[in-house]
């Protein structure tokens, strides 16, 4: 699928507020609200745009600490790879996963309430996992930029 400029334009909007007015959305890319609403209807037939979620502030709702946890496995196999990978989609703990190069594997943002549901997930996850190695944990001490945005500049 091509993104062209005037899809692009959409992309950014609808980060920014992807409750906005298909009437408002199409006058501020510059088309008709049908044609806009058949581009937006598009991106998302073509998986561009996989969902619509509302950001919540996890310090208003009872899970004050976010920590980042790199994960070296044991051993360099895919299988070993997938079955981690399906382990931490189900940690309900775990915000994002990322499978990284380096000295380490996997990269676990992990926000909880408090070190002791840390602790719990450690050792419901982490340390049931006999194919990891070791794995470092740092907490977070300040959220200095958090967006979900996708940077959508063409260069």
């Amino acid at each position: 699928m091509v993104i062209d400029r005037i899809d692009r334009s959409i992309l950014v909007e609808l980060q920014k507020n992807n409750r906005i007015p298909n009437q408002t959305l199409a006058e501020l890319v510059g088309l008709s609200p049908p044609a806009c609403l058949k581009r937006v209807k598009r991106l998302r037939e073509e998986g561009v745009i996989v969902g619509d979620v509302s950001i919540i502030n996890p310090e208003l709702t009872g899970s004050k600490m976010t920590l980042v946890v790199s994960v070296e496995m044991e051993r360099d196999r895919g299988d070993i790879y997938q079955i981690f990978r399906h382990s931490i989609s189900k940690a309900e703990e775990v915000t994002q996963c990322y499978q990284i190069s380096g000295s380490f594997d996997f990269m676990l943002i992990v926000t909880v309430k408090d070190i002791q549901a840390y602790e719990g997930f450690v050792e419901r996850v982490l340390r049931k996992d006999l194919n990891i190695r070791k794995f470092h944990t740092s907490v977070s001490m300040k959220t200095v930029k958090f967006t979900t945005a996708v940077n959508l500049d063409e260069s």
